[in-house]
């Protein structure tokens, strides 16, 4: 560093800050939340950091790091950024296998030695606003990352305010800002090269770039503390997508998914007994057991003769409220999250409250879940953009057609959590059953004994009918009497002799 102070008294980071990164998390801080990364992390340009041993997913995190000057105590938003002398380039690389180990405090995850570079040089801010500011990151000389100050949603002025409510920010205090969107995992050999300049101020000032090398590390973590763990959850955020997962997957730099989906009670020969039983059937046979509250009322079918048949996949809105809206309604919100990762097989269950008088799902949602292979959608709401969405194969229960957009009567709050839905109690891998006559829900449990009874049930209840077309009266037969059952099970055995 070139500003004189060889080791920063603190290092603070900022968790969230730029809108495009805020929209890939899908969740929106209302206020800056921080973490510190010790001084022995610190690295100079052209220096390496290492891969742990056992570990895959160390990520970048290319950000502008401000340096105070002025030491700052309860400091206005309007003057905190009088109180950053320079502007220089940071890469707060972290280490998704032990991003649980500390929660938010990141300590192990992004604590090690050299995951904090900066340099190579130092912008004075004499002259330069905060909003003037751009970072960019090269991973193998391919940008992966452009951004503006000028797009924060809390600005450098604002960040310095908030922390000197809380301590002194001393001179040569560093305040990492955050990253923006294109974050993502690096192996060994990489090259990672961080840059911010000034474009638009005179001279356009740069720190030049930060060029840090990723080499294997031979050390292994011991049993003596948390040891590093990854699951697809995590290679997808860390890569910053499926797709971009997928795409790392293919060029050989990524380890594939490798989480199996629990299997499915919903196996063929359970398919097989279902095929044809109709949802009022299958509600008897739960009814005999105490299950009378399955019932997902109020919705219908946007095809005359569709079925459904799948696990449950659950999304829940809340009331609308607008701060909590505006914390949770944009970006990559529950409801995008839900309709993006529904699974094949999946019937994708809403809890929109039973209120009828607003969208939950329109065309562009309820193709994606078809894409995906989902089994179909049902909501305790509305759909907007019906007819459109009638135009698809992905059978939809609703409770009808509703024009409005998200943000009128719900927020998106949280998905795969037990919900109600239609009044009754749905939860992650309930198995959704729907016809004409309505959608159930059965505890995946009781599945193979309500889909054998209920297939045997359907089988009789075709044979009475039968006797019922050729005049027999329903006094006895329905249900059938001991004479009717002798009758009945005759013609199962003539049947099967036959077969």
């Amino acid at each position: 560093m070139t500003y004189g102070i060889e080791t920063p008294g603190k290092i603070i980071a900022v968790h969230l800050n730029y809108p495009s990164r805020i929209a890939q998390r899908g969740r929106t801080p209302a206020f800056p939340s921080y973490f510190f990364k010790p001084a022995s992390s610190l690295a100079p340009t052209g220096s390496t950091i290492e891969r742990p041993a056992g570990t895959e997913l160390l990520a970048f995190e290319g950000e502008v790091a401000l340096v105070i000057g002025e030491p700052a105590r309860w400091v206005s938003p309007e003057d905190g950024w009088k109180h950053v002398a320079f502007v220089t380039a940071a890469n707060d690389f972290g280490l998704y296998d032990l991003r649980a180990a500390d929660k938010g405090s990141n300590v192990r995850n992004k604590g090690g030695d050299g995951y904090t570079p900066v340099g190579p040089a130092a912008i004075p801010t004499d002259g330069i606003g905060q909003d003037q500011w751009r970072v960019r990151t090269w991973v193998n000389g391919e940008l992966a990352q452009d951004d503006t100050s000028d797009t924060l949603k809390f600005p450098f002025g604002q960040l310095v305010a908030d922390l000197s409510q809380h301590m002194t920010l001393e001179t040569g205090d560093v305040i990492l800002t955050g990253t923006p969107a294109g974050s993502s995992v690096v192996i060994p050999g990489d090259v990672v090269e961080v840059e911010v300049d000034a474009p638009n101020a005179p001279g356009a000032p740069s720190t030049g770039r930060l060029i840090t090398t990723v080499t294997q590390g031979e050390h292994a973590f011991g049993d003596f503390g948390n040891t590093p763990a990854v699951d697809d959850k995590q290679r997808i955020e860390a890569w910053g997508s499926e797709d971009e997962h997928a795409a790392a997957v293919a060029a050989g730099r990524a380890t594939p998914l490798d989480e199996q989906p629990e299997s499915s009670p919903l196996t063929a020969e359970i398919r097989e007994l279902l095929d044809g039983v109709a949802v009022a059937t299958v509600s008897a046979a739960l009814r005999k057991r105490g299950y009378v509250d399955i019932f997902i009322d109020g919705v219908h079918p946007n095809h005359e003769g569709d079925t459904i048949l799948g696990t449950a996949k659950t999304l829940r809105f809340i009331p609308f409220r607008p701060d909590l809206f505006k914390q949770h309604g944009g970006g990559f919100n529950a409801q995008k999250r839900a309709f993006d990762t529904v699974n094949e097989g999946e019937v994708l269950v809403v809890e929109a409250r039973g209120i009828p008088s607003t969208g939950t799902v329109g065309d562009v949602l309820a193709l994606r879940a078809q894409v995906r292979g989902a089994s179909g959608i049902v909501t305790d709401g509305g759909v907007r953009d019906f007819a459109a969405v009638q135009q698809f194969d992905i059978p939809v229960f609703s409770q009808g057609a509703h024009p409005s957009v998200l943000g009128r009567r719900h927020v998106p709050w949280e998905t795969d959590v037990t919900i109600a839905c239609g009044g009754a109690a749905v939860q992650p891998g309930d198995i959704i059953m729907g016809d004409r006559d309505g959608v159930i829900v059965i505890p995946p449990f009781l599945l193979d004994e309500v889909a054998r009874e209920a297939a045997a049930q359907e089988e009789a209840d075709a044979w009475v009918a039968e006797q019922v077309a050729q005049g027999a009266p329903v006094d006895g037969l329905f249900p059938m009497n001991a004479e009717w059952k002798a009758k009945y099970e005759a013609a199962r055995g003539e049947k099967e002799a036959q077969a």
